[in-house]
């Protein structure tokens, strides 16, 4: 669910009309829905009291100070890739000990960093991060906790770039190496096996494939406890969202009918059986689930243009500001800022002012029609919308705003043309 609906035809989000902010703070226009964020979260909290756990938001979904602030005072952890997004989870608030740091390729600094502050967990993924860690930790008189990352090779029936649990993917230590890399970390003085972690990517939709990695990992998971002490149990996150069914015309409460693919509900009922006669605790690293369908992006038509062949809606966002239909081909729904009830529709496809064929929104979709200044919103852009945002063709980057009832705050300033080349050197 979230809080985006129509009110007397008008587009609102919580209790502010979505055209009151277009006027305020311009377009392209990051929006996102507090109170959907913080029902997702405690849904998902809630769902999971019966067991020891630590849900760990993936910052990478949407790293906004504000966010992340907002997670922290739900009790939330954070679930990091990066030095950057450490830095951010520490001026937000969060807690350093609810914190794990993935990724394939840490930096000794990054590495070093995260153990000053007391990091809860590094997520190896390799022999020699493994190594490295163990080198940087006794320098610093520190035994640093450690997971292992497993590849249990299972296929996430998911878009190819964001799968990442197949032997084929850059992620995770083979199945057949863990064994004797408990071995070794067991002689190493800089490190200590506090848990197991698997991920198998991003937005699946069945629930079969994190049981297949659960079950197949379960028995390193119980060597892991019973031998090297390991408390906890990692599953990652990869839960989809819907987006070709953002939001429907009519009636406030129209998601309570709404058949979703994966549940959280679904997904947890699921796991528990696997997971709670372990009696570790257990981790979870949601990010599109939490933040997903939080956000819209809304743009202003610019012109239509009719082809050759087809009509096209050129609006003011960009693949820069939103890149997953040219990167991905994916589906985000589009709909006016008002409601209408009747409306004469056609084909067109949806595109941004950037230099490449692949800067569109949408290609043939049925939408209403609409005319130059009129205004659009582009549905379940809270994950991985701004956080890939970038100035290609030196286009600034836009503004997001956070709306929490009837509050309105800016949580970033839309982009001049100073702040484009602020960090480059002067010219002489």
């Amino acid at each position: 669910m979230h809080h985006f609906y129509y009110r007397d035809s008008e587009l609102y989000v919580e209790d502010v009309p979505v055209l009151s902010l277009v006027k305020e703070y311009g377009t392209p226009l990051y929006i996102y829905s507090a109170q959907t964020i913080i029902d997702h979260y405690t849904r998902f909290e809630t769902l999971l009291e019966p067991l020891d756990h630590l849900i760990c938001y993936a910052v990478k979904a949407n790293s906004n100070l504000w966010i992340l602030k907002l997670l922290a005072n739900q009790g939330s952890g954070f679930d990091l890739v990066s030095g950057g997004e450490l830095y951010r989870v520490l001026r937000a608030g969060g807690d350093p000990k609810k914190c794990t740091f993935a990724g394939v390729g840490k930096t000794r600094s990054e590495i070093e960093e995260a153990l000053r502050v007391g990091i809860y967990s590094f997520i190896v993924e390799s022999e020699e991060e493994l190594l490295t860690i163990d080198a940087i930790a006794k320098k610093l008189s520190i035994q640093a906790p450690v997971a292992f990352r497993i590849n249990p090779d299972v296929q996430a029936a998911t878009h190819a770039k964001i799968t990442t649990g197949s032997e084929v993917n850059k992620f995770g230590i083979a199945f057949s190496q863990v064994s004797e890399l408990f071995d070794k970390c067991s002689k190493l003085d800089g490190v200590f096996l506090k848990g197991i972690q698997i991920h198998i990517g991003s937005q699946i939709q069945q629930v079969e494939p994190f049981l297949q990695a659960i079950q197949k990992v379960l028995p390193l998971v119980e060597k892991a406890r019973q031998k090297y002490g390991a408390e906890f149990l990692d599953i990652g996150g990869g839960i989809g969202i819907v987006y070709e069914q953002a939001i429907e015309s009519g009636r406030e409460d129209w998601w309570k009918e709404r058949k979703e693919s994966l549940t959280l509900a679904q997904y947890v009922e699921s796991i528990l059986p696997l997971v709670k006669p372990l009696g570790m605790r257990l981790l979870v690293e949601p990010g599109r689930v939490l933040v997903g369908n939080a956000g819209i992006l809304v743009s202003q038509v610019l012109y239509v243009k009719k082809g050759g062949a087809k009509k096209f809606i050129i609006v003011d966002a960009a693949m820069n500001d939103l890149v997953r239909p040219a990167f991905y081909d994916a589906y985000h729904q589009i709909i006016p800022l008002r409601e209408q009830l009747d409306p004469r529709m056609e084909v067109v496809d949806v595109v941004g002012p950037v230099c490449e064929s692949s800067d569109c929104f949408a290609i043939d979709r049925l939408l209403p029609k609409v005319q130059a200044g009129e205004y659009l919103a582009i549905f379940s852009t809270g994950a991985y919308g701004f956080s890939m945002a970038s100035n290609y063709n030196s286009r600034l980057k836009p503004a997001e705003v956070m709306v929490s009832g009837k509050t309105v705050k800016l949580i970033r300033k839309r982009e001049s043309y100073q702040d484009l080349v602020a960090l480059e050197e002067e010219l002489t």
